[in-house]
């Protein structure tokens, strides 16, 4: 009886299990992509929407077309492509080093925060602030959208250390130290005049440190090579850059050459990469489309200076010059070049994605952010585990900003310990 016994429990397994293979056939590529793609945080740690916001027409909380000038994303988008979190550039772009020129800026930085402070509000049932690395675990919970604020180029930070943490209250958890050209913090990678400083200024240091004590990640991007060294030595914390390539790849003076990566890696931080041709491959060259963006800059010269009536005209001529002569675009293929470049060389813990949507980034198999599940599924298709994806995706870029919100805390508890003594 025993042994008829077990023979009826191993073919009743053996029906179950060819009933069970026949109801649930193996997942498809594609399915075991979705799946991850479901699964994992994702995050953009550079997006320029917010040029976008400025424009009339734009609404955020609708549903655009990218090839109607409806820019990479919005919410909506971002829901449709997997996009969890995302951080939203308060961009300036780089004036006179003048106290005119600077409270300028200042107020047209303000305007930009209230602007998505204000659309926040108005779609807090798709989206929310974000302000701690938690929150976007939180909110992917409640089942809304992570918006974080990064400030691209402190320009508008001027010579006074206060508005840091101005900016700080306002919500920015990162400054991009600088932009095309030098600034009071620091020199440009890219600026024609050639270096102000030599890398950090004295004033920047004291930015850096400001930075650390506050608990805000230090965005290396667009900063000259001395610069970046500079802040590897000032900061206490890991820093990122959070829109920037390996310059063995395409070798332009904003992406990051090797002892650029390895030192990184030392620093314990984080290169995401970016979307932008140039950044991401050598392009052909097109001199119409040059010398028609050369002829707008030309044309309204400094952009601090004009009004906003003026500053949606220039938006509307810059987007009918990119309708008229398209970019040329890399793809997937080609930005995971980069990934797997700076994998080998500095290891899969130090790498993520930021996109620069709506700032030129753009791929040809991933024109807006309804596609970036590419990028997983190109990952995948190289070997990359689950785990790693999900590193690449959000993991390291989190685990960057806990070190520099851990730092912030330690500071602060030492100044409490200072204070009790006193």
């Amino acid at each position: 009886m025993k042994k008829r016994s077990v023979l009826l429990s191993r073919l009743l397994s053996v029906f179950l299990l060819v009933f069970l293979s026949c109801d649930s056939p193996e997942k498809t590529t594609e399915e075991k992509v979705s799946d991850i793609h479901e699964e994992i945080l994702t995050l953009d740690s550079h997006a320029d929407t917010p040029l976008m916001m400025m424009r009339e027409g734009f609404d955020i909380g609708e549903y655009n077309d990218p090839h109607d000038g409806g820019g990479k994303i919005d919410f909506p988008r971002m829901f449709e492509g997997g996009l969890d979190a995302a951080f939203f550039a308060v961009y300036l772009s780089q004036g006179e080093l003048t106290d005119r020129a600077i409270d300028r800026a200042r107020e047209r930085a303000l305007n930009i925060y209230e602007m998505i402070h204000n659309a926040l509000d108005e779609y807090s049932d798709m989206a929310g602030l974000a302000l701690s690395s938690d929150d976007a675990y939180r909110l992917n919970e409640e089942g809304r959208l992570a918006i974080y604020l990064g400030l691209e180029n402190g320009y508008p930070i001027g010579r006074d250390l206060a508005w840091v943490e101005k900016v700080y209250d306002l919500g920015t958890r990162y400054i991009t130290l600088s932009h095309n050209r030098n600034n009071d913090i620091c020199d440009s990678a890219t600026d024609p005049d050639g270096p102000e400083h030599n890398g950090l200024s004295d004033f920047g240091v004291e930015v850096v440190k400001e930075m650390n004590r506050l608990g805000m990640i230090i965005d290396v991007s667009h900063i000259s090579d001395e610069a970046f060294y500079d802040v590897i030595e000032v900061s206490k914390t890991p820093v990122a850059a959070t829109h920037s390539n390996a310059r063995a790849l395409a070798d332009v003076p904003r992406n990051m050459d090797d002892d650029m990566l390895l030192a990184l890696k030392e620093n314990g931080g984080v290169v995401q990469v970016t979307f932008v041709g140039p950044f991401v491959k050598e392009m052909e060259p097109n001199p119409e489309r040059q010398a028609a963006f050369a002829e707008l800059r030309e044309k309204w010269g400094d952009y601090n200076e004009l009004s906003d009536e003026e500053m949606d005209q220039v938006r509307e001529e810059w987007q009918n010059i990119n309708q008229k002569y398209p970019r040329e675009l890399a793809t997937v293929s080609d930005l995971v070049d980069h990934i797997d470049y700076i994998v080998d060389l500095i290891g899969v813990e130090h790498v993520g994605i930021g996109t620069d949507f709506d700032g030129g980034g753009a791929l040809e198999d991933c024109f807006d952010v309804t596609e970036i599940e590419n990028i997983t599924f190109e990952l995948y298709e190289r070997g990359y585990t689950r785990d790693e994806i999900e590193k690449i995706w959000s993991g390291n870029f989190m685990r960057v900003f806990r070190e520099v919100e851990e730092v912030a805390r330690q500071w602060a508890g030492e100044k409490e310990e200072m204070a009790e003594v006193m």
